[in-house]
């Protein structure tokens, strides 16, 4: 299924049915009086999460949504039908938006959660509303009110709940892989992963959480280089991220240290909250001679920084299970309350 994040779309609410101008003309009823019903309600659109979606691509193909009128009124005091609410399905994590203002209108991100976004117009009145005393044969009714029209912009942010970043080619899709069921394109050239891939972990004592392979990023990506800007977004909602370094040297005049320096430069520019997250260091592929060297070293400057690096290669296994362990304690753990400080006791 191709991978759709970004759609626009216009909708329109159902039209307010009119109301009728009857009389009436009843046996043995000599003067009958207006009878003239009202028009029935336009419906309404609203946007209802489905947990079985993963895409926009439903939207791509079909961009206008209109839902149904109401319907006119009747004689015989009989009211128009109804218009019914159309529902919009959409995946988990989809923002709407305002496309003219670019106002949130709301983020669905809980189970079954719903928006309203347009509502339907309201059907007019019938004749039988305006008899009086003085005028008791009304021949005109309220037409029905148009119902609400806007253009919107969906939006998906994938939830997740580890996000795994690093640099093109550095063994992000062999590592989601082998820690979930997830069957990711693996090759041996840069820019393999063209759309973020989800998985979700089987943990211990019953515990699972969904991991994803986030797009390689690249020096720049901020500012629209590469295919960092597209897909920085689906990191927002992660609540653990795993730096994964390349501590094989594949590439010249690239190390482990520069490698980390330029990944949370670029998440820091899109968004300061990111740098706040919690955070893992992985150096992979260290199953390369050249590369525990380089680890040893990376590790050991890292130590005056108060960072732990994890040692890790994900094509033999090695370290695998250390990094799951770590992110399913940053994960699961409960944060420590700071102990208050004791009143001093006045003497």
């Amino acid at each position: 299924m191709k991978f759709v994040d970004e759609v626009k779309i216009r909708i329109k609410a159902g039209d307010g049915g009119d109301g009728a101008v009857a009389f009436r003309r009843e046996k043995f009823i000599e003067k009958g009086g207006p009878s003239g019903g009202d028009g029935g309600d336009g419906g309404s659109i609203v946007f209802r999460v489905d947990p079985r979606m993963s895409t926009l691509l439903d939207y791509r193909f079909l961009s206008q949504h209109q839902a149904k009128s109401g319907g006119n009124g009747m004689g015989s005091d009989c009211n128009g039908k109804k218009g019914e609410t159309l529902v919009l399905r959409v995946p988990p994590g989809t923002l709407i938006k305002d496309a003219d203002n670019g106002h949130l209108l709301g983020d669905l991100s809980t189970p079954q959660a719903e928006l309203l976004v347009a509502r339907g117009g309201k059907g007019g009145r019938g004749n039988m509303h305006f008899a009086t005393s003085t005028r008791q044969t009304p021949r005109f009714a309220e037409e029905g009110k148009p119902g609400e029209e806007r253009n919107l912009c969906l939006e998906l942010k994938l939830l997740a709940d580890v996000g795994i970043v690093g640099f093109p080619n550095v063994g992000k899709s062999l590592l989601i892989s082998k820690i979930s069921r997830s069957t990711p394109k693996v090759a041996d050239y840069p820019f393999t992963t063209l759309v973020p891939n989800l998985g979700v972990v089987a943990y211990k004592n019953h515990l699972s959480f969904v991991v994803a392979d986030i797009p390689g990023l690249v020096e720049g990506a901020s500012e629209g280089i590469g295919l960092g800007l597209r897909f920085l977004k689906h990191v927002e909602r992660c609540k653990v991220l795993i730096h994964l370094l390349d501590a094989s040297g594949h590439a010249e005049g690239r190390n482990m240290e520069a490698d980390y320096g330029v990944l949370c430069g670029e998440l820091k520019k899109f968004s300061p909250s990111l740098a706040k997250k919690p955070q893992l260091l992985v150096a992979n592929k260290v199953d390369i001679p050249t590369a525990k060297e380089a680890y040893a070293a990376f590790a050991k400057h890292m130590k005056k920084k108060r960072k732990h690096v994890f040692p890790m290669s994900a094509l033999t296994g090695e370290g695998i299970g250390a990094v799951v362990d770590a992110a399913a304690q940053k994960l699961f753990s409960k944060p420590t309350a700071t102990p208050k400080r004791a009143k001093k006791e006045r003497g």
